[in-house]
């Protein structure tokens, strides 16, 4: 069972989520930027060794060509989006919580807790799949040496300009698919790892620093565990040639399947879980002290 925090005001949850977000970002942009070029790089030639043969490799390289920002590219469109959905996910989990209990001092399982995670991921999809879009063709646009966007607000106005609002939102099945599984295990553990490293006579909302970073930290592991495997399908799918795949996610886990194997569904899994750490643990430590600073200076809000 779980202690349950105070009713969240959507108003300090939108500008801590935030700050949680940009926190995230920040820290974790340079890995997911290695996570997709890893995840996109084209099949070799017969006989030709891989753009990349690693996370390490693919460091290397972006940062003796590129230097560090290289490491940032397609940082902008995250950034922009993360307030909004950062605060619309971490709204979105309180939300779900709301709705399941009847009474406002009820306490939840974690089963109760995992089904209001997965709503938050349906809450953050609307503005998470156009940003996902957007960064990834950024992201592998510097690999490949050609220019075609000049950055993020580019981008999508020549998304907008080729296919509508349906070219700026491709991708969103599979944005769904990786982000409701996996939001409901990251609030999840987060809320029972809070639970756990409580101690005795003690409440959850004075949890030193250490401990909230390393729940935090966890709790970003455990998400990308249930999440690499459509998160690959859709890096693939969303960057892929207009038409490539007609059937949607189905036919690129058919040409991943058959030419890669079922290990093709974790690629960039040493990237994403070394930055799934210190990333959420950044994230979750941004929102508990901005909400601690809210509540600071209003409390009635």
């Amino acid at each position: 069972m779980a202690e349950q925090p105070q009713p969240i005001s959507p108003v300090k949850n939108f500008f801590a989520g935030g700050f949680g977000g940009v926190c995230l970002v920040f820290v974790g942009h340079p890995l997911d930027t290695i996570k997709v070029r890893l995840q996109t790089q084209p099949k070799p030639q017969p006989g030709q060794p891989p753009l990349y043969s690693g996370t390490f490799d693919c460091f290397r390289k972006t940062l003796v060509g590129e230097g560090v920002r290289g490491l940032y590219r397609g940082m902008a469109a995250p950034i922009i989006g993360v307030t909004p959905m950062f605060a619309v996910c971490f709204f979105g989990f309180g939300l779900g919580k709301r709705l399941q209990q009847r009474k406002p001092d009820d306490v939840l399982t974690y089963p109760q807790l995992f089904a209001a995670g997965m709503l938050s991921g349906v809450f953050t999809t609307v503005i998470m799949a156009p940003g996902e879009r957007i960064k990834c063709l950024l992201q592998i646009q510097a690999a490949t040496g050609e220019t075609k966007y000049s950055g993020p607000l580019d981008c999508a106005k020549q998304l907008y300009r080729e296919a509508g609002i349906r070219g700026v939102y491709k991708g969103t099945v599979l944005t769904l698919m990786r982000d409701v599984p996996a939001s409901g295990m990251y609030f999840m553990t987060y809320e029972w790892l809070k639970n756990i490293l409580t101690p005795e006579g003690r409440s959850v909302s004075d949890l030193s620093v250490p401990r909230i970073l390393f729940a935090g930290g966890l709790a970003g592991i455990f998400n990308w565990a249930v999440a690499i495997p459509p998160d690959v399908l859709k890096s693939r799918f969303q960057t892929a040639p207009p038409g490539k795949y007609p059937n949607g996610f189905r036919d690129v886990l058919r040409e991943l399947i058959r030419e890669e194997g079922v290990a093709s569904l974790y690629k960039g899994f040493t990237a994403v879980m070394i930055r799934a750490f210190p990333a959420n643990a950044a994230c979750f430590l941004g929102f508990e002290v901005a909400m601690k600073f809210l509540n600071w200076i209003a409390p009635g809000l």
